[in-house]
């Protein structure tokens, strides 16, 4: 069950993140899902290390920096998607 709700998870926040960046993002959903998921759990670590990690109430803290991590990498994964998909085209074009 613990895989289905990261994945789950990684679908929202890379769909969030995707609404936050601005412009058209031309990456597949498996890859904003996959940086999602990645976000997650690179947010959960730094609310460990600085100690937001559990709190009373809804876990605003630990979440913000899941979506902040998540809007990083999926920026990021767009960036090396595109460089990835020109390159290819360059070749084809040789």
């Amino acid at each position: 069950m613990g895989w289905l709700w990261a994945i789950i998870v990684g679908f929202v926040l890379g769909l969030l993140a995707k609404l936050i960046l601005p412009g058209r993002q031309h990456s597949p959903l498996w890859l904003t899902t996959l940086m999602g998921m990645i976000g997650g759990i690179i947010g959960n670590a730094i609310a460990r290390s600085i100690g937001i990690a559990e709190t009373r109430g809804i876990d605003w803290g630990r979440h913000g920096l899941q979506l902040a991590a998540a809007v990083v990498l999926v920026f990021l994964g767009e960036m090396a998607y595109m460089s990835m998909r020109g390159r290819g085209r360059d070749r084809e074009r040789v």
